[in-house]
């Protein structure tokens, strides 16, 4: 993981800010660095105003804040002081108690929270703990902290991972009334499925197989595979049908939208739903009769759709592949509808290179899996293999996807007539298209490293994209280059409103093929519903939808944080067995105290300190991505590679200290 990388060497100081009286008050949201500094970005102005670490008053990171400026510091640089917490972004932490001087103490796990907490409760030391801010009323006063649950020992391998997620705005378990309502549902099930089976399109029939990796143990999407008498193939989506069982206002849709998402950690996954329901009734598992949500194209061999029917079917899954025994089929190695799977993966790949051909990116990068014992101690890092079945699977996906989206500005333009302007209400997701600041820093960042990106007025192709990572496929920098990429990108996100996919090159798309583990994916099976039967849709609930999709893309970041949090500290624990052993990696980040290098085999970031370069004083040169020797000139470039030691690491803070070799 590249841990840091300025690609903005300089910037547009805020000279209109500053005024005569220097009292005007502004609003912005605070950053907070893990040595106390803030940073305040205001609309509007491209350089954020920075905040002393003794002036941040009681904002914490993340916070809105009023603030008033101060002039400038010696570096030129605006600076100012915090006069008020607007809105406070969190309020609920989770810690570590500890005893300090002989007053016990909480330290957030959030690196960003520089201040300790003091509890309103007596607590022991070394627990993990999940509290809320009770008060912070003074700057020089410490934050108090009430406790809410104690999660359990420090370094415990769950208390770590419950740590992680209620940190995170999650919980790892479900509220008894939701467990009950998704029991009740089960126990009706057997009937319920028989009556619906009348209602639907019987597909049970038809040759059906899920393709996903070995540990599953829920099964969202299904493909059906057959051909027809005039040499097409009729290829299905099926995609567990939850919104027919989570219903709108229910108990289980209320912690559904609460939760927005399922989580996954490295050894464990928060479910959106209950297990009775993600695991089993929903799940479309082998050789039983499940409802579904299906999307149904009449295929050439080229992947030309030439007819598309949506709508709620039955079905009975054939086979369970997975990914592994999949590719072995497509390989040739089983016999195994060797057939099937083998024109399922070359119209995947026709499907792909289209893609490709319409600017869509490839943004594929290395990933790594942990094998743990069973107290969660990490023995081996791997990394996980992508497959063509892996990629099978994602085409015909990113096809139901596309397609569904597309259906609905059909049937909205049907209902609609010749009624213009009003659009239809729909979840998309989409991607815009990066800033030109934002690409043009790529450009100079990978021009440093010896790479040319042509960046236009228009901005940048996908195609300018594919075409950099292919020339830096396989060589030592690669990693750091498509990260940089991917952080130059804007973020995909959820919308009532539709500006088309930019990483994708899609103009319609949605997210339609998850709705065990995504929130927006039931609110889309609901919304398609809606528009098959031919009903229209309150303008009212625009407001309600716009809401949710801005609820759900903050899940959908915090979920990640917490996955990248779990790996992080897997990392950390696998290299405390390493100490004093050499490896080889890259940098990955330069900065004023030190080099981040990522090791090459786990992907494990650490840092080497200046401090530990001894040959020489070394300085930053920030314009160029290196540190360079003032006697020596010996420079040490952002992906060089590198051969290094471990020789410490911290497993709360998260660090991994390296010396050179």
């Amino acid at each position: 993981m590249l841990a840091y990388i300025n690609l903005s060497p300089g910037k547009t100081r805020l000279n209109t800010l500053m005024n005569d009286t220097q009292t005007e008050l502004l609003e912005g949201r605070i950053s907070i660095s893990s040595k106390g500094t803030g940073y305040v970005s205001i609309e509007g102005h491209e350089e954020d105003v920075e905040i002393p670490a003794d002036k941040t008053g009681v904002a914490f990171h993340g916070d809105t804040v009023k603030i008033v400026l101060e002039g400038k510091n010696y570096y030129g640089r605006t600076v100012g002081k915090v006069t008020e917490v607007l809105i406070r972004v969190k309020t609920h932490f989770a810690g570590t108690t500890k005893i300090e001087a002989g007053k016990t103490i909480i330290l957030a796990d959030n690196r960003k929270i520089h201040v300790p907490f003091v509890p309103t409760t007596k607590v022991a030391p070394n627990l993990k703990v999940f509290f809320k801010i009770a008060s912070w009323e003074k700057r020089n006063e410490d934050p108090k902290a009430e406790i809410l649950s104690i999660i359990g020992e420090k370094g415990n391998n769950t208390a770590e991972m419950h740590a992680i997620i209620l940190d995170r705005g999650f919980s790892p378990t479900f509220p008894p009334e939701v467990e009950e309502e998704a029991e009740e549902i089960k126990k009706a099930s057997l009937t319920d499925t028989e009556q619906e089976a009348r209602a639907r399109r019987d597909m049970r029939g038809v040759l059906t197989m899920t393709i996903d990796p070995f540990d599953a143990k829920d099964f969202d999407d299904a493909i059906s595979f057959v051909v027809l008498p005039n040499g097409n193939y009729e290829i299905g989506i099926h995609i567990a049908d939850v919104s027919h069982y989570v219903v709108h206002g229910s108990a289980l849709d209320r912690e559904a939208v609460k939760r927005a998402t399922s989580v996954y950690l490295v050894d464990r996954t928060i479910p959106m739903l209950p297990e009775v329901l993600s695991n089993d009734l929903c799940s479309l598992n082998p050789n039983e009769d499940k409802l579904a949500f299906s999307a149904i194209f009449e295929m050439n061999s080229d992947g030309e759709v030439s007819n598309r029917w949506f709508g709620r079917t039955i079905i009975n899954s054939t086979k369970r592949f997975t990914y592994e025994e999949a590719q072995e089929s497509i390989m040739g190695r089983s016999e195994l509808y060797k057939n099937e799977l083998t024109i399922l993966n070359n119209i995947a790949k026709k499907l792909t290179a289209r893609r490709t051909e319409a600017g869509a990116i490839s943004f594929e990068q290395d990933e790594v899996k942990f094998v743990l014992d069973e107290n969660g101690k990490p023995l081996k890092v791997i990394r996980k293999v992508r497959f063509d079945a892996h990629k099978l699977v994602e085409e015909f996906m990113l096809l139901a996807n596309r397609e569904v989206a597309k259906e609905i500005t059909t049937l909205h333009e049907k209902k609609e007539g010749t009624k213009k302007g009003l659009p239809p209400l729909f979840l998309y997701r989409i991607h815009d298209m990066p800033k030109t600041e934002k690409i043009t820093e790529l450009a100079l960042f990978v021009k440093a490293l010896g790479y040319n990106l042509p960046v236009s007025e228009k901005g940048i192709t996908g195609k300018d994209l594919n075409a950099l990572f292919d020339a830096v496929a396989g060589k030592p920098e690669e990693s750091l280059i498509k990260t940089a990429a991917v952080r130059s990108m804007a973020k995909a996100i959820y919308s009532i409103k539709n500006i088309g996919h930019y990483g994708l090159a899609f103009e319609y798309y949605t997210h339609f093929t998850s709705p065990i583990r995504r929130y927006p994916d039931v609110l889309v099976h609901r919304l398609l519903a809606e528009y098959l039967a031919g009903k229209s849709i309150s303008q009212q609930e625009f407001g309600r939808y716009e809401k949710l999709a801005a609820t759900t893309t903050e899940a959908e970041i915090r979920a990640a944080e917490a996955e990248r949090e779990s790996i992080k500290m897997k990392q950390v624990e696998y290299m405390a067995d390493k100490i004093g052993q050499n490896f080889e990696g890259t940098i990955s980040g330069v900065t004023e105290w030190g080099m981040y290098v990522e090791e090459r085999e786990t992907k494990s970031e650490g840092m080497i300190r200046l401090k530990a370069l001894t040959d020489d004083f070394y300085k930053l040169d920030q314009k160029n991505y290196c540190l360079i020797g003032e006697r020596t000139k010996k420079k040490y470039s952002l992906g060089d590679a590198v051969k290094f030691t471990i020789v410490g690491v911290d497993p709360e803070k998260r660090m991994i200290d390296l010396k050179l070799i």
